[in-house]
């Protein structure tokens, strides 16, 4: 299964693979197209940063996967943890995050994102909405 740093040397990394800034741009986009909506998340989202967020979700996923360090030049070293402990998040949030996040995924066409590469990417939003929940059943 691809990961973010599985290629051999000249070869194109996870974030290349999938045509890179647009596809996770495409991503980012349906997801928060979303989320505006939810009753359940959307809330936990600032009204007056909505593109903020996106450009957040965006520059961390590309760094994570191969991409530029956008992220980490901008904002510092993630620590999604801390930075997400101020929202309560437990696990009827982290489930409709993936949801949504699987709702994205899909409209992603299957020639852009290959099953293996889908299957890395879905992987690796599991490991984080689990990691995030920081509220008690």
């Amino acid at each position: 299964m691809p990961t973010p740093s599985s290629n051999p040397p000249g070869q194109q990394n996870f974030y290349e693979a999938i045509g890179g800034e647009e596809t996770f741009a495409r991503i980012v986009r349906g997801f928060y197209q979303q989320v505006r909506d939810d009753d359940l998340i959307g809330p936990l989202y600032p009204d007056q940063d909505w593109e903020g967020a996106e450009q957040r979700l965006k520059w961390f996923l590309a760094q994570y996967w191969g991409g530029p360090q956008t992220f980490s030049a901008q904002r510092g070293h993630p620590r999604l943890r801390m930075r997400h402990v101020t929202y309560s998040i437990g696990t009827p949030e982290a489930e409709r995050w993936l949801e949504m996040m699987k709702v994205s995924l899909d409209q992603i066409e299957e020639e852009t994102l290959p099953p293996a590469y889908r299957a890395a990417l879905w992987e690796h939003m599991e490991r984080v909405a689990a990691m995030l929940i920081n509220r008690p059943v």
